[in-house]
């Protein structure tokens, strides 16, 4: 299995679906984006990377789109 990290940046506000049923928000700041494959992504973000989200790579590509979401490298 292909895993890409990319260094990145939250730019507004991006929802994810929580363990917990409901929508949360990631936090502005930087972050790490790990895709997976093509189809799946984690982001991890926190001062010690201590909390995560997974995502599909569709979103990861709309919050680029919209300016949510900037990789930097």
């Amino acid at each position: 299995m292909d895993i890409k990290t990319h260094l990145a940046r939250i730019l507004g506000p991006l929802p994810y679906q929580a363990r917990v049923g409901h929508t949360q928000n990631i936090p502005v700041g930087p972050c790490l984006v790990e895709v997976v494959g093509n189809k799946s992504a984690n982001i991890v973000w926190g001062a010690r990377g201590q909390s995560s989200a997974a995502v599909n790579v569709q979103e990861i590509e709309a919050a680029q789109h919209s300016g949510l979401l900037e990789l930097l490298d």
